[in-house]
Formats: C-alpha cells, structure tokens, sequence
C-alpha cells in the first residue's frame, strides 16, 4: 500500500475493539481494528499521521460507526480514498463495495465480477489488504464452500460483523 504523507488519523472504541482510521484531503483511507494484520507503520510511533481529532471524514466516519455498531445503519456514506492499492486491487475493493449488508459472496464470486474469473488466490490477496476494513465489507467474504476463512482482524470479529448485519437484516 502506499499511502498519501498528507493523512491524519483518529481513534474510536467499538464493541470490537480500538479502531484507528486515518484520512486524506479526498476521503477515508484506512480503518484498521487495533492489532490486526497488515497495520501500517504510520500510525504508531516517531513517524505517526498526525491524529486530528475534528478531520470532517474522520469524524463522519467514526458517528456511522457508532450508528452501524448500534444496528442503526446499513450503509456508509463517506468518500473513500483507495488510490493506494493497484489497479487490481482497486477493482477488488470497488467489488466488495456491492456486496449487500447482510450478505455475503465468494473469493471465486468476486474474481467474476471482475472479470478474472481465474485470479481466486489474487482476489483473496486484494480482500486481505483492504485497508477499509466494514466499510469496505471485506468480512462478507467466505470460501467457495461458504466456510469463514481469513480475515486480517481474526475471525472472531468477522463472525461478529457478519451476525451484527444478519440481526440488523
């Protein structure tokens, strides 16, 4: 990932756990649960993203949180900044963005609605560095034969995201 040097971050509770997020001048680029696969140097430490509490995505982004937390929400409304993945990537994102709330597809699935039908391992790569995690619903996504499989926030929050969404459903 390549992540704009302009980004700001913020941290919120979630009945998950700590999430960090962080934003660029064009949208929300990152949402990561706190110890997760795949955390980004930059938000720890000397050479942290400045936190700025009242950046307008973060804050949006962190009340639909507590809105989606609550059951109260279905669907996010934030601009997203996911000019950092690859092409690839990129596509696989735009991908998991149509999944419906409550629902959940298939590595083989998404590969097909790309348009790379043959690419399951490639697809499963892009959905573990989604750096948007709910938001950009990669927890929607299981095995072929509709079993859990990775997720870079551990299973036990996937499992418990995609029961919140069953119940709000």
């Amino acid at each position: 990932m390549k992540f704009s040097p302009s980004l700001v971050q913020t941290r919120t509770g979630s009945p998950l756990g700590e999430i960090a997020l962080a934003a660029s001048e064009h949208g929300l680029a990152g949402l990561w649960f706190a110890n997760q696969r795949y955390w980004p140097a930059q938000l720890d430490g000397p050479d942290a993203w400045p936190h700025d509490d009242h950046h307008p995505v973060l804050t949006t982004a962190v009340a639909q949180l507590g809105d989606y937390f609550a059951g109260r929400r279905a669907r996010f409304e934030v601009p997203l900044d996911i000019n950092g993945g690859t092409i690839f990537q990129q596509s696989v994102w735009q991908a998991l963005l149509k999944i419906p709330h409550g629902s959940t597809t298939s590595y083989s699935d998404i590969g097909q609605r790309i348009g790379n039908a043959a690419a399951v391992r490639a697809v499963g790569a892009a959905v573990g560095r989604n750096p948007i995690s709910i938001i950009v619903p990669c927890h929607r996504v299981l095995g072929r034969d509709g079993t859990l499989t990775g997720y870079a926030g551990g299973l036990d929050r996937k499992t418990a995201l995609l029961s919140l969404e069953r119940a709000a459903a």
